[in-house]
């Protein structure tokens, strides 16, 4: 149904609203005539048009209307000629539809009507008209319905693999989702700001296409776009992406051909003689290839690989690999553990995201814990933790980030470094995660959390520090805190928490009283060598006071 504010008659709509009776619905926005206080004279009005339909002091005044068998069929045509006619301003016929359909609920409305003269009914049973308007809605709504169910089962709602990432996440930090240097995908190509990369992209592509001069962009152009429908359901709103197949595609070699080229000039795999295109700080290039929403399907990235491939040149997933360890110290995987994983077949490789997510995260073993409650919800920081006894030590050997574990009152957290850019790739892999459905462990979610409960405040991370766990490279300790406090808000954690049973562990130590009381003894009497020292001293001394005291008192009764 449409609404007032295109009609005609939007002002008398309002004021007949504003005289509706308490109770009325409000959702409609003339729900009665017989709630309105129209009086005499009659509504009927002498007007020698149908649309001179007016309302005044409390007075309806509307064109007499003859309704006969050809009626409906008549004013169907002529609303679908103007609704099919651009050049039609003032679409009267359908606006007096709509509101004669605000006026009209049942027969007993037609009736009011015919008593005043206003329509003449040649059908015959008064209700025919209602009965009318009741089965066009009917036939209206179903076709509605079936044309949202027709785009739904047409949309990516559950091929979608490159998401907008969604409020909860984004509000404590937009700007970590948002690229800087270089837009890839659709979401961001309008974005004006970013429009000095495309010298960059071109000279990008023509040393791409130096690789394979038998191929021109045409032919990988016409390549792509045998996979267009498949790349457009990787994202979300595709029929806003889709509607010029040729740019679109377009689209998908000069930015595929700048991500290739970029990760093999960053490997080293350009020829002898040339220079580096980029003169910017390449991690700049590589935080904006990391965000969630500045991604293209890894199959169309693989495709242009392949068809520039020289002999011996490594799969591209292992170039990303290599790629990333250059700018991030995290645990490497290796070409033959990277065979081993279920990934090696790159149909199951989303994006460059993703492939970054499989490299940190293989290799961390299931937890399969009995216990179903969800993970407690406050776990003491890591300064309350060492009041209670607890100590902390860097997991020597690393090979995974997300090895953190609780034995006898020592906590192993594998050894973390803080730079620039590691909220921004933080975000994006716990943003892919929360709104990926097939993500099972969520481990950067999970390790967010934990980290989140272990770092309270500056004290926490300057412990942390101390222990050679964090590593601070962005400033003040208060910033790293700030970091992770920040970079929980908005995550979801599940009953299988990786790191349940740590918490659990740690909770239950610090609430052991000799525990604590033992971590006072050494906080307050050997916090240091000297002090130490100083509490041996005098205990020694204690005891030998106490002897002499003792043998003060028993040696005159030997005598």
């Amino acid at each position: 149904m449409a609404h007032a504010s295109y009609l005609d008659w939007e002002g008398d709509v309002k004021y007949m609203k504003h005289l509706l009776q308490p109770g009325a619905n409000p959702h409609r926005v003339i729900q009665s005539i017989h709630n309105l206080k129209i009086l005499d004279p009659p509504l009927a009005s002498t007007s020698t048009t149908l649309f001179d339909i007016k309302f005044d002091n409390g007075r309806r005044q509307i064109p007499c209307f003859e309704v006969d068998d050809v009626t409906e069929t008549l004013l169907r045509n002529l609303i679908a000629y103007k609704q099919l006619t651009y050049d039609v301003l003032r679409k009267h016929f359908n606006e007096f539809v709509v509101f004669m359909d605000y006026l009209i609920d049942s027969d007993k409305y037609v009736n009011v009507l015919r008593r005043k003269g206003i329509i003449s009914n040649q059908l015959g049973e008064v209700n025919q008209i209602e009965e009318g308007r009741k089965v066009d809605h009917s036939i209206d709504i179903n076709e509605r319905i079936d044309e949202m169910f027709e785009d739904l089962d047409n949309s990516s709602i559950k091929s979608c693999t490159i998401f907008k990432v969604n409020v909860w996440l984004r509000e404590s930090n937009p700007d970590a989702y948002t690229p800087k240097i270089v837009s890839i995908g659709p979401y961001h190509k309008k974005n004006t700001q970013l429009g000095l990369m495309k010298m960059y992209k071109l000279l990008y592509l023509r040393r791409f296409l130096k690789r394979n001069e038998r191929l021109d962009v045409k032919s990988y152009i016409s390549e792509l776009e045998k996979v267009k429908e498949k790349v457009l359901k990787c994202y979300e709103d595709i029929e806003k992406l889709g509607n010029d197949s040729h740019e679109f595609c377009e689209m998908l070699v000069f930015d595929g051909c700048f991500v290739v080229e970029f990760i093999r000039e960053c490997c080293g795999i350009y020829q002898e003689g040339e220079d580096k295109i980029i003169n910017v700080n390449h991690s700049y290039i590589f935080r904006d290839l990391m965000l969630l929403e500045n991604q293209l399907p890894f199959f169309v990235l693989n495709k242009l690989h392949l068809m520039t491939k020289k002999d011996g040149e490594l799969p591209l997933a292992i170039l990303v690999n290599t790629f990333f360890t250059f700018f991030v110290n995290w645990p490497k995987m290796t070409l033959e553990s990277f065979g081993e994983t279920e990934y090696c077949n790159v149909e199951n490789i989303k994006h460059l995201l993703h492939v970054v997510h499989i490299f940190s995260c293989h290799g961390n073993p299931m937890k399969n814990s009995t216990d179903y409650l969800t993970s407690p919800t406050v776990m003491p920081n890591a300064t309350e933790l060492s009041e209670a006894g607890v100590s902390y030590a860097k997991v020597r050997n690393m090979t995974s980030l997300f090895d953190i574990k609780f034995e006898n009152g020592l906590m192993s957290i594998p050894y973390f470094l803080v730079v620039d850019g590691t909220e921004t790739l933080l975000r994006n892999l716990i943003a892919y995660e929360q709104q990926s459905c097939d993500v099972y462990p969520s481990y950067f979610s999970d390790y967010a959390t934990f980290m989140d409960h272990l770092i309270d405040s500056d004290k926490d991370v300057n412990l942390l520090c101390q222990k050679g766990i964090i590593e601070n490279w962005i400033g003040e300790d208060k910033e790293v805190a700030s970091l992770f406090n920040k970079i929980g808000k908005g995550v979801t954690t599940y009953s299988n928490f990786y790191y349940k049973e740590e918490i659990k562990k740690a909770i239950e130590y610090r609430e052991k009283p000799w525990n604590r009381m033992k971590a006072n003894l050494m906080r307050n009497y050997f916090s240091s060598p000297w002090v130490g020292a100083s509490t041996v001293a005098a205990i020694i001394l204690l005891i030998l006071t106490t002897i002499q005291t003792i043998l003060t008192f028993t040696g005159p009764i030997k005598k």
